[in-house]
């Protein structure tokens, strides 16, 4: 395998993967099957068995997930298939961990256990995978009526049109975002596609991502390819790895309430999605922004106003992390005023409350799953708008690193995580520049400071006041009678 080429955004133009058919593949494979029932699953194995990837190299677990009676392995199956059950827990995302675990392979590919798969689709989607090691690949699925078939006719067969009606399949929505972002290549947020059914990647990096949420039972597969994409991958898809849905979506039985189902677990866990985070003074599981602060040294004064600036801005999807050596206070009978740590008691106390305040002693290598990291001196509070328009700068172009330089020297800067991630892959040291790297794949921006922070106003002089003259008064009734009067009786 070569050296980790630096691919810039998503646009993986630059990696040529070997031919199909026309090379040697070294890299073995863990085909993870979570099935419960596995209705169909007699079929998709069938399709394994007559894969083109080597079988020596390919091992195929199916995890039964609670299925009464428990699956039984059919006949026409790949040499190196077995069962695998979980010890605990239920649902897809626990069952393809499971199988994760348990996989002996250097690429994980997952596939559901109603999809027919193509006999070239573990090659197309392997291939990928020898170019480099931070790929997720994608298959094409589409969705058809289930006909009468045998194991042993899907095993003979060399094409999937041979046993389906491809012209009468009702595509993916995916394929058609795939079309219209030149291959994901310019698709501003590709994890999106990466749905689930057919997905590969190198098990290292499923397992630095954690691994499916075991928690979310609907929208598990898209919650999981956002944790990927905060952990620098390139989505890749493989358009010849072609697999057949057996029946329609479940979402097509009651769109509604399947939409419903998937929100809040999108919600919480998925920054990105600003649509479903509109509830007004809303704490979230996962925050849009971090904000970083070193205090060490830092009075308290000073670092509540740097705190309070940024709970209290325009954007209010924020934790605030507060680094100091917190790990050198120790409990235990201390002279409580001339501590020579008083000021960092002080801060823990004044702070360490605060469900929305972090205090670590180094902050992260990365804040993902997080989206955005703001990292700025302390003594420098941000204003109102800071932090939503150094995001909206970013957000026009993809920007990896937003630097404001100072009027002082000194900068803020706003940090992407998936670029960050992506030159964390990229470095072989930590003395390595990050922003270097971040250059190539993402870019890095400076900028002024004027518009995130923006100076007051000049107040004006309020106008002056005018007050109106008096109005004349008005003459008495009885009097202007008597005038008359003597008006008339005034002789001629």
């Amino acid at each position: 395998m070569n050296a980790r080429p630096a691919v810039p955004q998503n646009d993986y133009s630059a990696l040529q993967p070997p031919e199909l058919g026309s090379w040697s593949p070294e890299l073995s494979v863990s085909v993870v099957i979570p099935a419960h029932g596995g209705e169909h699953l007699e079929l998709v194995l069938a399709a394994l068995a007559a894969q083109t990837y080597p079988g020596h190299l390919m091992e195929v677990l199916v995890v039964d997930d609670g299925s009464e009676p428990p699956i039984e392995l059919p006949e026409l199956r790949p040499d190196n298939t077995r069962i695998v059950r979980p010890a605990s827990g239920w649902g897809i995302s626990n069952a393809v961990n499971t199988g994760a675990k348990a996989a002996d392979g250097e690429i994980i590919q997952r596939l559901d256990a109603d999809m027919v798969p193509c006999r070239e689709h573990i090659e197309a989607m392997a291939r990928w995978h020898h170019v480099t090691d931070y790929l997720v690949t994608i298959g094409m699925k589409r969705f058809v009526e289930v006909p009468e078939l045998t194991a042993r006719q899907v095993y003979r067969a060399r094409r999937l049109d041979e046993l389906f009606d491809l012209d009468k399949a009702s595509p993916s929505s995916t394929e058609a975002t795939i079309e219209k972002t030149d291959g994901l290549r310019k698709s501003r947020n590709p994890y999106h596609v990466c749905t689930g059914p057919t997905v590969a990647m190198p098990r290292e990096v499923f397992h630095a991502v954690g691994g499916l949420d075991p928690h979310v039972h609907r929208g598990g597969d898209t919650e999981f390819a956002y944790r990927l994409a905060m952990h620098g991958v390139v989505f890749v898809p493989a358009m010849e790895a072609l697999a057949v849905h057996l029946g329609l979506p479940a979402q097509h039985r009651d769109r509604e309430r399947a939409v419903r189902a998937v929100q809040p677990y999108l919600a919480h866990r998925i920054p990105l999605r600003r649509d479903l985070r509109k509830d007004r003074g809303r704490q979230w599981l996962v925050p849009y922004v971090e904000v970083v602060l070193d205090v060490a040294g830092a009075s308290e004064t000073v670092v509540r106003e740097a705190v309070s600036a940024a709970l209290d801005g325009k954007l209010h999807d924020v934790v605030v992390t507060l680094v100091a050596p917190w790990s050198t206070l120790r409990e235990g009978r201390r002279p409580v005023l001339s501590d020579p740590l008083f000021e960092l008691w002080q801060l823990r106390e004044v702070f360490g409350h605060d469900p929305r305040i972090r205090l670590i002693d180094e902050a992260a290598p990365s804040p993902a799953p997080t989206p955005f990291r703001y990292r700025g001196p302390v003594d420098v509070p941000l204003h109102r708008v800071t932090l939503e328009r150094m995001i909206e700068t970013v957000q026009k172009d993809l920007t990896g690193v937003l630097i404001v330089d100072l009027p002082d020297g000194r900068e803020a800067r706003l940090e992407r995580t998936s670029a960050l991630a992506r030159a964390l892959l990229l470095t072989t040291s930590p003395g390595d520049d990050l922003d270097t790297v971040i250059a190539t794949t993402h870019g890095v921006r400076h900028v002024a400071p004027d518009r995130y922070w923006p100076k007051p106003k000049p107040q004006q002089p309020p106008p002056p006041v005018t007050i109106p003259a008096p109005a004349p008064a008005a003459p008495e009734p009885g009097r202007t009678l008597l005038r008359r009067l003597k008006s008339a009786l005034r002789p001629d």
